[in-house]
Protein backbone atom coordinates (compact mmCIF):
# COMPACT_ATOMS: atom_id res chain seq x y z
CA UNK A 1 0.00 0.00 0.00
CA UNK A 2 1.35 3.42 -1.02
CA UNK A 3 2.23 6.02 1.59
CA UNK A 4 -0.19 9.02 1.25
CA UNK A 5 2.48 11.44 2.49
CA UNK A 6 4.88 10.43 -0.30
CA UNK A 7 2.11 10.76 -2.85
CA UNK A 8 1.18 14.29 -1.67
CA UNK A 9 4.85 15.38 -1.54
CA UNK A 10 5.45 14.21 -5.10
CA UNK A 11 2.30 16.04 -6.19
CA UNK A 12 3.46 19.28 -4.63
CA UNK A 13 6.89 18.87 -6.21
CA UNK A 14 5.34 18.45 -9.64
CA UNK A 15 3.17 21.53 -9.05
CA UNK A 16 6.23 23.57 -8.05
CA UNK A 17 8.14 22.29 -11.09
CA UNK A 18 5.34 23.26 -13.46
CA UNK A 19 5.08 26.65 -11.78
CA UNK A 20 8.82 27.27 -12.19
CA UNK A 21 8.67 26.22 -15.84
CA UNK A 22 5.71 28.49 -16.53
CA UNK A 23 7.43 31.40 -14.77
CA UNK A 24 10.60 30.78 -16.79
CA UNK A 25 8.65 30.75 -20.04
CA UNK A 26 6.77 33.94 -19.11
CA UNK A 27 10.04 35.66 -18.13
CA UNK A 28 11.64 34.62 -21.41
CA UNK A 29 8.68 35.90 -23.44
CA UNK A 30 8.70 39.21 -21.55
CA UNK A 31 12.43 39.62 -22.13
CA UNK A 32 12.00 38.78 -25.81
CA UNK A 33 9.17 41.28 -26.14
CA UNK A 34 11.23 43.94 -24.37
CA UNK A 35 14.14 43.38 -26.75
CA UNK A 36 11.86 43.63 -29.77
CA UNK A 37 10.28 46.86 -28.47
CA UNK A 38 13.58 48.47 -27.41
CA UNK A 39 15.53 47.50 -30.53
CA UNK A 40 14.28 50.51 -32.59
CA UNK A 41 15.34 52.81 -29.73
CA UNK A 42 18.80 51.25 -29.70
CA UNK A 43 19.00 51.56 -33.49
CA UNK A 44 18.15 55.27 -33.21
CA UNK A 45 20.79 55.74 -30.51
CA UNK A 46 23.45 53.84 -32.46
CA UNK A 47 22.65 55.72 -35.67
CA UNK A 48 22.84 59.06 -33.88
CA UNK A 49 26.46 58.32 -32.92
CA UNK A 50 27.65 57.20 -36.37
CA UNK A 51 29.12 59.13 -39.25
CA UNK A 52 27.19 59.27 -42.51
CA UNK A 53 29.83 57.04 -44.10
CA UNK A 54 29.23 54.30 -41.55
CA UNK A 55 25.46 54.69 -41.79
CA UNK A 56 25.52 54.08 -45.54
CA UNK A 57 27.82 51.09 -45.50
CA UNK A 58 26.51 47.55 -46.00
CA UNK A 59 26.10 45.34 -44.02
CA UNK A 60 24.96 47.74 -41.31
CA UNK A 61 26.70 47.86 -37.93
CA UNK A 62 24.64 47.52 -34.77
CA UNK A 63 27.35 49.14 -32.63
CA UNK A 64 29.13 52.27 -33.92
CA UNK A 65 32.79 51.78 -34.81
CA UNK A 66 33.47 55.38 -33.82
CA UNK A 67 31.29 57.16 -31.26
CA UNK A 68 30.49 60.68 -32.48
CA UNK A 69 28.89 62.30 -29.42
CA UNK A 70 29.42 65.68 -31.05
CA UNK A 71 26.47 64.81 -33.32
CA UNK A 72 24.10 65.90 -30.55
CA UNK A 73 25.73 69.31 -30.20
CA UNK A 74 25.89 69.73 -33.98
CA UNK A 75 22.21 68.78 -34.19
CA UNK A 76 21.21 71.48 -31.72
CA UNK A 77 23.31 74.08 -33.56
CA UNK A 78 22.03 73.14 -37.03
CA UNK A 79 18.77 75.05 -36.48
CA UNK A 80 17.30 77.35 -33.80
CA UNK A 81 16.21 74.40 -31.67
CA UNK A 82 16.22 76.47 -28.48
CA UNK A 83 13.42 78.57 -29.94
CA UNK A 84 11.63 75.45 -31.16
CA UNK A 85 11.90 74.00 -27.65
CA UNK A 86 10.41 77.09 -26.02
CA UNK A 87 7.57 77.13 -28.57
CA UNK A 88 6.82 73.46 -27.95
CA UNK A 89 6.93 73.92 -24.17
CA UNK A 90 4.51 76.86 -24.35
CA UNK A 91 2.01 74.91 -26.45
CA UNK A 92 2.35 71.76 -24.35
CA UNK A 93 1.88 73.52 -21.00
CA UNK A 94 -1.20 75.35 -22.26
CA UNK A 95 -2.71 72.17 -23.72
CA UNK A 96 -2.07 70.15 -20.55
CA UNK A 97 -3.58 72.90 -18.39
CA UNK A 98 -6.62 73.20 -20.65
CA UNK A 99 -7.25 69.47 -20.80
CA UNK A 100 -6.89 68.97 -17.05
CA UNK A 101 -9.15 71.88 -16.08
CA UNK A 102 -11.85 71.55 -18.74
CA UNK A 103 -12.17 67.78 -18.81
CA UNK A 104 -12.16 67.35 -15.03
CA UNK A 105 -14.86 70.02 -14.62
CA UNK A 106 -17.03 68.55 -17.39
CA UNK A 107 -16.54 65.03 -16.04
CA UNK A 108 -17.58 66.19 -12.56
CA UNK A 109 -20.82 67.51 -14.01
CA UNK A 110 -21.60 64.23 -15.77
CA UNK A 111 -20.66 62.15 -12.73
CA UNK A 112 -22.08 64.02 -9.76
CA UNK A 113 -24.67 66.56 -10.95
CA UNK A 114 -28.11 65.24 -11.82
CA UNK A 115 -29.86 67.14 -14.60
CA UNK A 116 -32.35 66.35 -17.34
CA UNK A 117 -30.80 64.76 -20.42
CA UNK A 118 -27.50 63.99 -18.71
CA UNK A 119 -27.19 60.47 -20.10
CA UNK A 120 -28.16 61.61 -23.59
CA UNK A 121 -25.55 64.38 -23.58
CA UNK A 122 -22.91 62.00 -22.29
CA UNK A 123 -23.75 59.50 -25.04
CA UNK A 124 -23.50 62.31 -27.60
CA UNK A 125 -20.07 63.25 -26.25
CA UNK A 126 -18.89 59.64 -26.51
CA UNK A 127 -20.27 59.43 -30.05
CA UNK A 128 -17.80 62.10 -31.15
CA UNK A 129 -15.01 59.58 -30.54
CA UNK A 130 -16.19 57.71 -33.64
CA UNK A 131 -15.59 60.72 -35.90
CA UNK A 132 -12.09 60.52 -37.46
CA UNK A 133 -9.95 63.59 -37.03
CA UNK A 134 -9.28 63.79 -40.78
CA UNK A 135 -13.01 64.34 -41.38
CA UNK A 136 -13.04 67.54 -39.33
CA UNK A 137 -9.63 68.78 -40.49
CA UNK A 138 -10.87 70.90 -43.41
CA UNK A 139 -13.86 72.43 -41.52
CA UNK A 140 -11.52 73.31 -38.65
CA UNK A 141 -9.03 74.90 -41.03
CA UNK A 142 -11.75 76.97 -42.70
CA UNK A 143 -13.14 78.05 -39.33
CA UNK A 144 -9.74 79.08 -37.96
CA UNK A 145 -8.98 80.89 -41.21
CA UNK A 146 -12.16 82.96 -40.93
CA UNK A 147 -11.31 83.73 -37.29
CA UNK A 148 -7.85 84.93 -38.33
CA UNK A 149 -6.09 82.33 -36.18
CA UNK A 150 -3.78 80.94 -38.86
CA UNK A 151 -0.06 81.25 -38.14
CA UNK A 152 -0.82 81.48 -34.41
CA UNK A 153 -0.90 78.95 -31.57
CA UNK A 154 -4.63 79.43 -30.96
CA UNK A 155 -5.77 76.48 -33.16
CA UNK A 156 -3.42 74.23 -31.18
CA UNK A 157 -4.33 75.48 -27.70
CA UNK A 158 -7.95 76.66 -27.64
CA UNK A 159 -9.58 73.25 -28.48
CA UNK A 160 -8.07 71.75 -25.31
CA UNK A 161 -10.28 74.08 -23.22
CA UNK A 162 -13.46 72.62 -24.73
CA UNK A 163 -13.04 69.03 -23.59
CA UNK A 164 -12.09 65.69 -25.07
CA UNK A 165 -14.50 62.74 -25.17
CA UNK A 166 -11.89 60.20 -24.08
CA UNK A 167 -10.61 62.32 -21.17
CA UNK A 168 -14.17 63.14 -20.06
CA UNK A 169 -15.04 59.45 -20.07
CA UNK A 170 -11.89 58.49 -18.15
CA UNK A 171 -12.38 61.14 -15.46
CA UNK A 172 -16.13 60.56 -15.18
CA UNK A 173 -15.62 56.86 -14.52
CA UNK A 174 -13.06 57.72 -11.86
CA UNK A 175 -15.33 60.33 -10.25
CA UNK A 176 -18.16 57.79 -10.04
CA UNK A 177 -16.05 55.72 -7.63
CA UNK A 178 -15.85 58.64 -5.16
CA UNK A 179 -18.60 58.34 -2.50
CA UNK A 180 -21.50 60.78 -2.86
CA UNK A 181 -21.55 61.22 0.92
CA UNK A 182 -18.51 63.50 0.64
CA UNK A 183 -20.36 65.80 -1.74
CA UNK A 184 -23.51 65.80 0.38
CA UNK A 185 -21.49 66.70 3.48
CA UNK A 186 -19.81 69.55 1.59
CA UNK A 187 -23.22 70.85 0.42
CA UNK A 188 -24.49 70.83 4.00
CA UNK A 189 -21.51 73.00 4.93
CA UNK A 190 -22.53 75.46 2.20
CA UNK A 191 -20.05 74.50 -0.53
CA UNK A 192 -21.01 75.11 -4.16
CA UNK A 193 -20.18 72.85 -7.08
CA UNK A 194 -17.06 74.79 -8.04
CA UNK A 195 -15.67 74.46 -4.51
CA UNK A 196 -16.53 70.74 -4.39
CA UNK A 197 -14.83 70.13 -7.72
CA UNK A 198 -11.70 72.09 -6.81
CA UNK A 199 -11.26 71.09 -3.17
CA UNK A 200 -12.69 67.56 -3.03
CA UNK A 201 -12.89 65.91 -6.44
CA UNK A 202 -9.59 67.12 -7.93
CA UNK A 203 -7.42 66.07 -4.93
CA UNK A 204 -9.07 62.64 -4.78
CA UNK A 205 -8.68 62.17 -8.55
CA UNK A 206 -4.96 62.93 -8.73
CA UNK A 207 -4.10 59.57 -10.39
CA UNK A 208 -6.72 60.04 -13.13
CA UNK A 209 -5.75 63.69 -13.62
CA UNK A 210 -2.08 62.67 -13.85
CA UNK A 211 -3.07 60.16 -16.54
CA UNK A 212 -4.86 62.90 -18.49
CA UNK A 213 -1.84 65.17 -18.09
CA UNK A 214 0.54 62.48 -19.38
CA UNK A 215 -1.64 61.74 -22.41
CA UNK A 216 -2.04 65.46 -23.10
CA UNK A 217 1.69 66.11 -22.78
CA UNK A 218 2.52 63.25 -25.11
CA UNK A 219 -0.04 64.35 -27.69
CA UNK A 220 0.94 68.03 -27.69
CA UNK A 221 4.70 67.39 -27.51
CA UNK A 222 4.66 64.96 -30.45
CA UNK A 223 2.06 66.79 -32.53
CA UNK A 224 3.31 67.26 -36.08
CA UNK A 225 0.17 67.61 -38.17
CA UNK A 226 -1.32 70.52 -36.22
CA UNK A 227 1.72 72.84 -36.30
CA UNK A 228 2.56 72.10 -39.92
CA UNK A 229 -1.07 72.75 -40.89
CA UNK A 230 -1.59 76.05 -39.08
CA UNK A 231 1.90 77.54 -38.69
CA UNK A 232 3.93 79.01 -41.55
CA UNK A 233 6.27 81.41 -39.72
CA UNK A 234 9.56 79.67 -38.92
CA UNK A 235 9.88 81.56 -35.62
CA UNK A 236 6.73 79.74 -34.44
CA UNK A 237 7.96 76.26 -35.41
CA UNK A 238 7.89 73.40 -32.89
CA UNK A 239 10.46 70.66 -32.38
CA UNK A 240 8.58 68.20 -34.57
CA UNK A 241 8.69 70.58 -37.53
CA UNK A 242 12.28 71.57 -36.75
CA UNK A 243 13.43 67.98 -37.18
CA UNK A 244 12.48 68.19 -40.84
CA UNK A 245 15.50 70.46 -41.45
CA UNK A 246 17.62 67.31 -41.67
CA UNK A 247 15.49 65.82 -44.46
CA UNK A 248 16.54 67.20 -47.83
CA UNK A 249 15.32 66.48 -51.35
CA UNK A 250 18.49 64.55 -52.24
CA UNK A 251 19.90 63.40 -48.93
CA UNK A 252 18.78 62.90 -45.34
CA UNK A 253 21.25 63.45 -42.50
CA UNK A 254 20.24 60.36 -40.59
CA UNK A 255 22.72 60.78 -37.73
CA UNK A 256 21.47 64.30 -36.95
CA UNK A 257 17.84 63.30 -37.47
CA UNK A 258 18.16 60.36 -35.04
CA UNK A 259 20.02 62.51 -32.51
CA UNK A 260 17.31 65.16 -32.66
CA UNK A 261 14.57 62.54 -32.42
CA UNK A 262 16.12 61.07 -29.27
CA UNK A 263 16.42 64.51 -27.70
CA UNK A 264 12.74 65.14 -28.44
CA UNK A 265 11.78 61.70 -27.11
CA UNK A 266 13.71 62.07 -23.85
CA UNK A 267 11.27 64.40 -21.98
CA UNK A 268 8.34 62.07 -22.70
CA UNK A 269 10.23 59.07 -21.30
CA UNK A 270 11.37 60.98 -18.21
CA UNK A 271 7.84 62.25 -17.55
CA UNK A 272 6.40 58.75 -17.81
CA UNK A 273 8.92 57.24 -15.39
CA UNK A 274 8.32 60.02 -12.87
CA UNK A 275 4.53 59.69 -12.94
CA UNK A 276 4.13 56.02 -13.88
CA UNK A 277 2.68 55.19 -10.45
CA UNK A 278 -0.07 57.77 -10.91
CA UNK A 279 -0.59 56.60 -14.49
CA UNK A 280 -1.22 53.01 -13.37
CA UNK A 281 -3.53 54.15 -10.57
CA UNK A 282 -5.36 56.44 -12.96
CA UNK A 283 -6.25 53.54 -15.23
CA UNK A 284 -7.64 51.68 -12.17
CA UNK A 285 -11.23 52.88 -11.97
CA UNK A 286 -11.59 51.63 -8.36
CA UNK A 287 -8.78 53.79 -7.01
CA UNK A 288 -11.06 56.71 -6.26
CA UNK A 289 -12.98 54.80 -3.60
CA UNK A 290 -9.69 53.93 -1.92
CA UNK A 291 -8.75 57.60 -1.71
Amino acid sequence: MRNPSKKSSSYFKSVKTRKKISQTIITFLLLLGSVIILFPVWWMFATSLKSMTEIMQYPPTFIPKEWHFENYLDTWKAAPFTGYLLNTLFITVCVVFGNVVANSFIAYGFAKIRFKGRNFLFAAVLATMMIPGFVTMIPHYVMYSKLGWLNTYLPLIVPSFFGSAFFIFLLRQFFLTIPNELIEAAKIDGANHFYIWLKIMVPLAKPAIATVAIFSFNGAWNDFLGPILYITDESFYTLQIGLQVFKGQLETQWNYLMAGSLLVLLPVVILFFIFQRYFIEGMNLTAGSKG
